[in-house]
C-alpha cells in the first residue's frame, strides 16, 4: 500500500496541470480576441504617440 500512497500525489498534480493548460489554450483566442487586440494596439499607439511628441519637443 506504500507504493500507492507514493503514487497519488504526483498523479493529482498531474490531473490539475493538465487542466490548468486546458483552460489556458481554450481561453487564447475567440471571440474577444479581436477586441483584446484592438486595446493592445490603442495602448501601443497612445504610447507611441506619447514618445514621439515628446521627443519632437526635446530636438
Amino acid at each position: 500500500m506504500d507504493y500507492v500512497s507514493a503514487l497519488v500525489p504526483p498523479i493529482v498534480m498531474a490531473v490539475f496541470f493538465i487542466g490548468v493548460v486546458r483552460v489556458i489554450v481554450k481561453t487564447q483566442g475567440g471571440a474577444a480576441k479581436a477586441k483584446e487586440d484592438a486595446a493592445v494596439d490603442a495602448a501601443i499607439a497612445r504610447a507611441e504617440a506619447v514618445r514621439g511628441g515628446s521627443a519632437a519637443t526635446d530636438v
